[in-house]
């Protein structure tokens, strides 16, 4: 078990944890409407840096991004007494696009793969270990505090600093306009009226330590008691109506406690039509109906791979003053689900709340946080992983359980021959991108080894790799250069999350225990170890499909995944 050791907020609305939520207490909004930015064609609202604040923060030689995220831990620092240089120090950033803005003409810097970005960040705090990001859509910040959790209690590190930071370009806000899921004006989360989401970029940092043997209930630290992620199995850009993925993490993370013993549930509330439907109904099946709810999208809109770090410390922050904070723009109620929701601050007077949210991938998650010696149970058991089976696919061959398969063509040709071999009745295997492409063959090499029995069982998913989601990220690109030509396609703006892959694997072969995604700066296998082995001693599911999966371009990939299981 781990507690918050500091932590800091950096967006438009201040400088400091203590700023942004003073300035949400006031009820201050960082929201503001936009036409004609960085010649983008649409007006949009959102919650962007002014030139002012970003001269303040930026760092000469860093990216936009870069000195957001590094000033973030720097302020963090300053609250905790740790050794940032001990090996047993790690960084897990949290992102969802990173320095994806220098790709495009005007973006700042060269391009760094996220992985070597990571890299960047940590040898500015002249960090010995090496960094991990976390891509698993807008459920990164709550994945990254679960793998903190993760490595912390395996003994592997002492020390996790989690800093989850994304920034608004014309890339990703083209992706969001092709959806037609941006709201013109300040979003509504669950109102009536509501009409979509703003985007907003922050950068947000927790750091972690060990929790104490013999917890003190008046230290006044927050302790993560338990997490849990899953997949729903539904759809890649649509969540599922009744909150499979969503209602199964609740009662994860609740096994033991009652809606009586939390004081808060903080809400993902991105003001979309899906989403917050979604949500109320499995706040309602889940028996936490009367539970005050926070939902803080109406101060800064979506904030990406920072919106579940940014989201847990003002909740925590509300919570130790004894509040929770108003859910502004809301006025009528307007889902189907029962929630306890209000524009206005409330009390809250108990020691637990609960962080939940969902994104892309159909990826879902939740934090149990409490404060003292709560005895909690939150490892499934001890575990050796036992090797199944695997497979290895390059662009140029073909391997199963070591045993080379005869191909006749080589890159890109070579998914499609693979397809037609082994799958054959799966058309959407053609609208995919080449990363989604190489898992799906991937996986269905990978598992016709197993027994029935075995494919029965349920699977994690958790794939490392370098390069990103760069070949559907250059896709993407091409539609949004030329200004004058104007044009995003939602279904290929889709693939730029590369947690997609993990996705489309598991709908087609409807596994829905974790989909977690992890990029490094190139193939690190001890690293890589650590997580699996640390992934697998908390995992309710008994079998898990990982390793290295990294597409370069659409005739240059490689992977190399295996099935493992518990002993």
């Amino acid at each position: 078990m781990i507690e918050i050791l500091a932590t800091n907020i950096t967006s438009p609305l201040g400088r400091t944890t203590e700023e942004n939520y003073q300035a949400l207490r006031a009820g201050n909004s960082a929201l503001v409407r936009y036409e004609g930015w960085r010649g983008v064609p649409e007006s949009f609202t959102a919650s962007i840096l002014s030139e002012e604040q970003m001269a303040d923060i930026a760092l000469e030689g860093y990216s936009r991004f870069e000195s957001l995220a590094i000033r973030s831990v720097e302020e963090s620092l300053l609250h905790c007494d740790i050794d940032i240089t001990s090996p047993r120090t790690l960084l897990i950033l949290s992102t969802t696009k990173a320095n994806v803005d220098a790709l495009d003409t005007g973006g700042e810097g060269d391009y760094l793969a996220p992985g070597a970005t990571a890299k960047k960040i940590a040898q500015y705090f002249a960090m010995s270990s090496q960094p991990v990001v976390v891509c698993n859509a807008c459920i990164s910040g709550v994945t990254a505090q679960t793998l903190a959790d993760r490595l912390i209690s395996a003994g592997e590190y002492d020390v996790a600093i989690v800093c989850g930071a994304d920034v608004i370009s014309p890339f990703v806000l083209a992706g969001f306009l092709s959806f037609k899921s941006l709201s013109p004006e300040a979003c509504r989360p669950f109102d009536i009226e509501r009409l979509g989401l703003n985007l907003g970029e922050a950068a947000a940092t927790i750091i972690f330590g060990r929790s104490s043997e013999e917890c003190d209930a008046e230290s006044g630290r927050w302790q993560l008691l338990r997490s849990s992620l899953n997949n729903d199995a539904y759809h890649v850009s649509a969540p599922s109506p009744v909150g499979e993925g969503t209602v199964e993490a609740i009662r994860r993370v609740m096994d033991g406690f009652s809606a009586e013993d939390l004081g808060v549930v903080c809400v993902h509330g991105t003001a979309t039509m899906f989403n917050d439907q979604m949500e109320s109904k499995a706040i309602e099946s889940t028996g936490l109906s009367n539970v005050p709810i926070s939902a803080l999208k109406g101060y800064y809109g979506h904030t990406l791979g920072a919106a579940g770090v940014v989201e847990t410390i003002l909740t925590a922050r509300a919570a130790d003053d004894g509040i929770v904070l108003s859910v502004r723009g809301f006025e009528e109620i307007g889902v189907g689900g029962k929630i306890n929701i209000s524009n206005q601050e409330r009390e809250c007077n108990k020691p637990y709340f609960l962080k939940i949210i969902s994104g892309f991938g159909g990826c879902n998650g939740a934090l149990l946080y409490g404060k003292g010696c709560a005895n909690v149970q939150n490892k499934i058991g001890d575990a050796t992983p036992k090797l199944m089976h695997s497979v290895k696919i390059t662009s140029e061959s073909v391997a199963v359980d070591g045993n080379s398969i005869a191909t006749t063509t080589t890159g890109a040709a070579l998914l499609k021959e693979l397809y037609k071999e082994y799958i054959g009745d799966y058309a959407k295997f053609y609208k995919m991108d080449t990363m989604s492409r190489l898992a799906i063959v991937a996986t269905e090499l990978l598992l016709r080894g197993e027994s029935t029995q075995e494919r029965a069982q349920e699977h994690d998913i958790v794939l490392f790799n370098r390069s990103s989601s760069i070949v559907a990220d250059m896709n993407h690109l091409a539609t949004i250069r030329d200004r004058e030509n104007f044009y995003p396609s939602p279904s290929v703006f889709l693939y730029t999350l590369p947690n997609i892959a993990l996705g489309e694997v598991a709908i087609r072969y409807q596994f829905r225990g974790e989909t977690s995604l992890y990029i490094l700066d190139e193939k690190r296998e001890p690293l890589m170890n650590a997580i699996t082995a640390a992934t697998i001693r908390e995992s309710y599911a008994p079998m898990l499909v990982t390793g290295w999966i990294d597409c370069r371009s659409e005739d240059e990939f490689e992977a190399e995944i295996e099935i493992l299981t518990k002993k």
